[in-house]
């Protein structure tokens, strides 16, 4: 899978978070900050890694969603790097 269907897939599942702001949705890159671009508060950065698990058929480690950062390219990094193991 490429990048930019995965940022594209993480576009669909914040579209369905009520605390993202979903004007600046339009302009996400791999540099777009989930919390300081989006408005996303850090308590629901567990959700969208349960829903992106969900949507990409994958099962992160704890370790690594507690490692995660909060930039879109950590988040499309892990997804890879899970899809990686199998």
């Amino acid at each position: 899978m490429e990048r930019q269907e995965i940022i594209e897939g993480l576009v669909e599942i914040l579209k369905t978070v009520r605390t993202v702001d979903q004007e600046k949705l339009v302009n996400i890159t791999e540099e777009t900050d989930f919390i300081a671009d989006l408005g996303t508060p850090s308590t629901e950065m567990i959700n969208i890694a349960a829903k992106t698990e969900q949507k990409f058929g994958i099962e992160f480690d704890d370790d690594d969603i507690d490692d995660l950062g909060s930039k879109v390219k950590d988040v499309v990094d892990l997804i890879v790097r899970t899809q990686a193991k199998g």
